[in-house]
């Protein structure tokens, strides 16, 4: 995406938003019982309230762990940035990686951080052993590498997150996290003829497949937020957040750090649970709290 930055475009009307990070609560914010799926869960979600989550406390509990999020996806660009974020909270991370001893090349040591060989296209069955039975909730940072197999998208960013999804209803996960992108439904908004639309689906039809997952995702029952960033740039922020509902953003560019912190952020915030964000960074946006821009935004 950091290549088409520049071809993007905003909307004329748009909220903005900063960056800007919350303490964490070691309430139980992963879990919502609004839907079939999370009341079924109550028992669990019981059962962890008042555990310490920030390693700072006493557990008002019997059972005293942090909690756990598993991470897909978690060697690349925003992947990585999302465990850094998520320790830095005090949350525990396993992360999914195709090739475990480099993905512990990639980080610093850290006990609360472990690993697991994860390949999203291998099917729900494998991805939930990996997950384990220990996980609370599941980002999803996955993207494909370019390459001349065109139907590698489909296999990674529809059906590598429709396994994603099903391994989390086999496990009883019930909060889910997926990094997607703005201009996904670009045909619906009038955007085909978008430069970077047209980019973007000549490798494989990118945006089409994130899209289908989106909406698997949306059917599944599960408590999701769903991010759709702009063009993503490796570079330190500038700027502050402008988070709009989706289908409103096809132009504009957002560092991943960014990116990381909205998706940890809807992690800490019920206020994002069942919604889709699209986000992109500018200099003269406002700067005002995550938990009440994604208060801002209706769900669908």
């Amino acid at each position: 995406m950091a290549s088409t930055a520049a071809i993007l475009r905003t909307s004329s009307h748009h909220t903005h938003h900063p960056l800007h990070s919350k303490p964490f609560s070691a309430s139980n914010i992963f879990f919502s019982i609004s839907n079939p799926l999370a009341r079924s869960l109550k028992t669990r979600a019981i059962k962890m309230e008042g555990v310490d989550v920030t390693g700072d406390g006493e557990a008002s509990g019997s059972a005293q762990r942090k909690k756990k999020v598993f991470v897909a996806g978690a060697t690349g660009g925003t992947g990585r940035r999302i465990v850094e974020q998520l320790l830095a909270k005090g949350l525990a991370v396993k992360a999914g990686v195709r090739d475990v001893a480099a993905g512990k090349s990639s980080f610093s040591s850290n006990p609360a951080l472990e690993f697991g060989k994860v390949d999203v296209t291998e099917g729900s069955e494998k991805l939930a052993e990996a997950i384990g039975d220990d996980t609370d909730a599941v980002v999803c940072a996955t993207g494909f590498r370019r390459s001349w197999d065109l139907t590698v998208p489909w296999k990674v960013d529809n059906l590598g997150t429709v396994n994603l999804v099903d391994a989390c209803r086999k496990n009883g996960v019930d909060r889910f996290i997926l990094i997607s992108s703005i201009l996904v439904n670009g045909a619906a908004m009038g955007q085909l003829l978008n430069p970077a639309y047209i980019f973007l689906n000549v490798f494989g039809l990118v945006l089409i497949a994130k899209l289908q997952a989106e909406n698997y995702i949306r059917k599944s029952g599960i408590n999701y937020t769903i991010v759709r960033p702009g063009g993503l740039r490796n570079d330190p922020p500038s700027g502050n957040i402008i988070l709009e509902p989706e289908d409103k953003l096809y132009e504009g560019s957002i560092s991943r750090d960014q990116v990381a912190e909205v998706a940890v952020e809807a992690l800490l915030h019920p206020e994002a649970s069942y919604k889709v964000v699209e986000i992109i960074a500018r200099p003269d946006a406002p700067n005002r709290p995550l938990k009440d821009l994604f208060a801002a935004i209706k769900p669908k």
